[in-house]
């Protein structure tokens, strides 16, 4: 469903108040209204950097988020900026502008651990805005990677806490990282080669060997940012403009800039466009507005109690937020189109289930896009008893307007004969055969008549039961015939009442087995969505392995060549481990779980088929 966005400029997010963070409900409000997977950028580094200017660009605006003429830091806390995607209609750019890191006059070096875990948190491609080159220095105020694992936590295991987190579980949800080097003055080389830029940072990371605490010192941030973000770019951007115009930057058109920075700047964009994916949660689910709302308020919840968020207990939290709006939306889904399209009452139970069938799928096709990790079919098994009831109350009010409208029909048809009956005209010899004659009649002007709906026959069988005492007293007042005669014409009656009653019970027999059979296909088409969610479960969580396992690979091979062969020997356990699992995953027979599932949908009979 396609979002319209209304923002036309930034709006604060998480609000850096008194050193408390503070999420603004107004943000997340318009955040909630994004349907739309969204593709979160978010940048940090040190305050007076230009960071919001890149911002901005990416934007395609000249101004929005303050760049300030000062030394003073203008962005508190974390400010979003909700634009469309170029060139992705379905999907919404989402931008953050975190407040400077480092800044004197907040002298709270907490808060901005917090401020740099949260937009790793909720960004799927993140930032890092430094001044200058890419030297120790950059990498001492670089420290706040090295603080992850106390801020953030992987799975809530308490295994997990007495060990330190496998760093691929991380890789799981952590963004794509991009180093952005501003007012860089050197030339690109290495060894008095020319490099790339990726060539620059890469060397830059590379680790130095020993054991002193100097060296490992030195090593630390570069082993987290090798670890914990695999999938690494850097831009390198020259100064803007003199310094005496860096005041002016938002005023000036891009002819008065530098032509160098314009074109890396372009490139700089051109790349995060071209690469940024939608932000995923563990397990591979796409995060729209609304949940990217909900991760926002259930982080700054746990930070402000004193908590570390883990995003195990986060996706599981979510989960059953979701699955229970999607059980909800599906069933007024199902309603709002039953509503459309059903037209009652129905000539045939078999026509309502036609409808019901249709309106089932596409209320389940909503549930399966917006539900997840609904491991034990909980909700889905929920909603198909909502739309189980939903169906009954249905066809119990097709078969109340069904009633309605043919007795309403019987009463104006039977008028006439009603008077009659009232005014004793049968009550003489010869009597009943004109009236055995006009109650037919009415019968048979009564088949005649359409859009009667499914219990025609039902209220026609009691309309001629209503008359039986009437009919035996009219024969047994007639003098005109024989009591042999009158026996054979109670007799008749008598037959006739059956065969209708006897028709009636193989017509509920019939409208008993479509309804078994709709069961039947709702059962199937449930197990058949199942499957399908199943196995794309199952691919996306083969991606998320294979992407620990290559990140794992790319690093151990790295520290071969650097000569490190005790720290890559090292990571073959958590390889080999990583490699088991994706086998396991690859082999394990999935759709058993599905079995279980139906028989607890549908007992009995269905589940034995579905297993042969």
């Amino acid at each position: 469903m396609a979002s319209k966005i209304h923002m036309p400029n930034p709006v604060c997010l998480i609000e850096n108040k008194d050193r408390k963070l503070v999420v603004h409900q107004e943000a997340l409000q318009l955040l909630s209204g994004i349907h739309q997977p969204v593709v979160v950028v978010a940048i940090v580094g040190l305050y007076r950097t230009g960071k919001s200017y890149l911002m901005n660009k990416l934007a395609g605006k000249k101004s929005g988020f303050p760049l300030g003429s000062t030394v003073q830091a203008n962005t508190k806390g974390i400010w979003m900026w909700c634009v469309p995607y170029p060139g992705r209609p379905d999907q919404t750019l989402v931008l953050l502008d975190t407040e400077g890191l480092g800044d004197v006059e907040k002298g709270d070096a907490q808060n901005d651990s917090w401020i740099f875990a949260l937009a790793v948190l909720l960004s799927s491609t993140l930032v890092y805005n430094s001044i200058g080159t890419i030297d120790q220095h950059a990498m001492d105020q670089l420290h706040y990677v090295t603080e992850l694992t106390e801020r953030i936590k992987a799975k809530s295991s308490s295994e997990e806490e007495a060990e330190l987190e496998d760093s691929a579980e991380y890789v799981r949800f952590f963004p794509t990282f991009i180093w952005a080097v501003r007012d860089f003055s050197l030339q690109l080389e290495l060894n008095g080669q020319p490099c790339t830029e990726d060539q620059y940072l890469e060397n830059a990371l590379k680790l130095r060997k020993g054991i002193s605490r100097e060296v490992q010192l030195f090593n630390l941030p570069r082993e987290c940012i090798r670890l914990f973000f695999p999938t690494r770019k850097c831009f390198i951007f020259d100064r803007p403009t003199n310094r005496k115009n860096l005041h002016r930057l938002e005023e000036m058109e891009e002819s008065e800039l530098e032509a160098e920075f314009v074109e890396q700047a372009i490139q700089f964009c051109r790349h995060v466009y071209k690469t940024s994916k939608p932000k995923t949660i563990p397990g591979g689910h796409v995060v729209n507005g609304r949940l990217l709302a909900n991760l926002v308020e259930t982080y700054v919840d746990t930070i402000r109690s004193g908590g570390v968020p883990c995003m195990e207990n986060v996706v599981l939290a979510l989960a059953q937020i979701e699955n229970s709006a999607a059980v909800l939306e599906a069933t007024s889904r199902y309603v709002e189109l039953m509503d459309q399209k059903l037209q009652l009452p129905t000539e045939t139970l078999q026509e309502l289930l036609g409808i019901h069938a249709k309106c089932e799928d596409e209320a389940l096709q909503v549930f399966m896009a917006r539900a997840f990790k609904d491991d034990q079919q909980q909700f889905q098994v929920e909603l198909m008893q909502s739309l189980g009831q939903k169906k009954e109350a249905y066809c119990h009010k097709n078969e109340v307007e069904s009633s309605k409208r043919c007795k309403a029909l019987l009463t104006q048809l039977s008028e006439e004969l009603e008077d009659r009956i009232n005014k004793a005209f049968y009550s003489r010899p010869g009597g009943y055969p004109d009236y055995f004659n006009d109650l037919k009649a009415v019968g048979m002007k009564y088949h005649q008549e359409p859009g009667k709906g499914v219990m025609a026959d039902v209220v026609l069988q009691q309309f001629f039961k209503d008359k039986e005492d009437v009919g035996r007293a009219i024969l047994q007042s007639d003098e005109a015939l024989t009591e042999k005669e009158k026996e054979a014409e109670d007799a008749r009656a008598r037959a006739e009442a059956a065969e209708r009653e006897s028709e009636i019970q193989r017509q509920q027999q019939a409208e008993l087995e479509q309804k078994m059979e709709d069961q039947r296909r709702s059962h199937e088409a449930n197990i058949q969505y199942l499957k399908e969610k199943m196995e794309s479960d199952r691919e996306k969580l083969l991606e998320e392995q294979n992407k620990m396992m290559e990140s794992k690979l790319r690093e151990q091979q790295m520290l071969l060549e650097a000569g490190f062969q005790k720290h890559a020997n090292e990571l073959n356990e958590q390889i080999n481990h990583l490699r088991d699992q994706c086998e396991k995953m690859k082999k394990r027979p999935w759709y058993a779980g599905i079995l279980d599932f139906a028989s607890l949908l549908l007992p009995g009979i269905f589940s034995r088929a579905l297993k042969r």
